[in-house]
């Protein structure tokens, strides 16, 4: 059986060995400007994730989304600080809530890494970064008395940089509120700081509320063996397990590596591929962008060529609050009453007529 102090000592080392200041930066092969981006947004990097990356290759999937770029400097007319509305939909500070079931609780603004397309990243600057239980108390307050609430999704930040005593006594109090069925975890730990996921934090992540936790891997290349290990962990507890990947230009935008990653989050994590969200509009993300036309053609070239349990719905969050909008190609080519036309993965166009019972009313 693993120490559970042996456990956390080796998490706690990984991030104090990797990259968490502006000068902490000088050690690496980057370039001055690169630097001087970690002076307006937050940088964070574990010393596993720097081993991970190919130094010799400037578009490494893994540097690309972890270390800064002077292209996050280029802000574009229409992009946004907060591009998904979440300040529209705050009713109490540390919430969103969007939709009627279900609602957005941070109780942290900590990640163990600060991905450079985050749509927070101004978010994650501007907040305080500790964890109270007093600064959620008007958030558990607006839970409780708000009865059509079923979900309550740990964001952030990232909920799992808590200590397993934290989300213990956080779990108890949402497990207190009789309406609640479901706590969903948002996280990218999994993915870069694996060894975080431990047995300790599965039993403090345990109780009477169903769980589900929503991992955020990016690129095959992420997928290794404590990774494998942290998600054979979670599904043994019992957790529902799914993905939500990002879209972005020069990591995963090519549709050998999409169908790879797809692939291997069933295969080798057993994680549900849940969404394939497009690039949002936060000021400075530009070079991560696609055009909607090409998430489309990726989306349509994965049809047929992977798993059903293999494809994640493409999604676009609207700005200002208004919601997810699922993007997906047209295999509807032409109708005339009963007689449909549609497209096949492969492109063949197939006829179908409806067999329908007759309608009483229309006789």
């Amino acid at each position: 059986m693993s120490d559970p102090g042996e456990s956390e000592r080796r998490w706690r080392q990984d991030l104090r060995a990797g990259v968490a200041r502006p000068a902490d930066l000088e050690q690496l092969p980057l370039d001055a400007a690169d630097r001087s981006v970690a002076t307006l947004y937050k940088v964070r990097v574990p010393a596993s994730q720097l081993e991970r990356i190919d130094w010799s290759d400037p578009d490494d999937p893994i540097r690309r989304q972890l270390l800064p770029s002077a292209e996050e400097l280029t802000v574009l007319p229409g992009e946004l600080e907060d591009p998904i509305g979440d300040e529209a939909h705050s009713p109490v500070p540390r919430v969103t809530h969007r939709y009627p079931d279900r609602a957005l609780l941070y109780p942290t603004y900590v990640c163990s890494a600060y991905c450079r397309h985050c749509f927070r990243k101004q978010t994650l600057n501007d907040q305080g970064t500790g964890f109270s239980m007093a600064a959620l108390e008007p958030a558990l307050d607006y839970f409780a008395r708000t009865p059509a609430l079923r979900e309550v999704i740990l964001t952030g930040g990232d909920p799992l940089t808590l200590s397993d005593d934290q989300l213990r006594s956080l779990r108890e109090r949402l497990e207190a509120i009789p309406h609640l069925r479901m706590i969903r975890v948002h996280s990218r730990i999994p993915v870069t700081l694996p060894t975080r996921v431990t047995p300790g934090l599965v039993a403090a992540l345990s109780g009477r509320l169903m769980t589900a936790v929503v991992t955020h891997f990016n690129h095959p290349r992420e997928i290794g063996p404590e990774a494998i290990e942290a998600c054979r962990l979670l599904r043994t507890a019992g957790f529902m397990l799914l993905n939500q990947t990002v879209l972005l230009a020069g990591v995963n935008d090519e549709v050998e590596t999409m169908k790879t990653l797809c692939q291997e989050l069933v295969y080798a994590l057993g994680a549900k591929p849940y969404y394939l969200h497009h690039c949002d509009l936060t000021r400075g993300v530009s070079h991560f962008r696609t055009s909607i036309d090409a998430g489309l053609e990726l989306v349509r070239a994965l049809r047929g060529h992977v798993s059903g349990l293999c494809q994640p719905t493409y999604v676009l969050d609207l700005p200002g609050g208004a919601g997810k909008v699922p993007l997906g190609p047209g295999f509807v080519r032409g109708r005339e009453g009963h007689d449909w036309q549609f497209s096949t993965y492969d492109g063949e166009t197939v006829d179908y007529r409806e067999v329908l019972r007759p309608d009483p009313d229309e006789s």
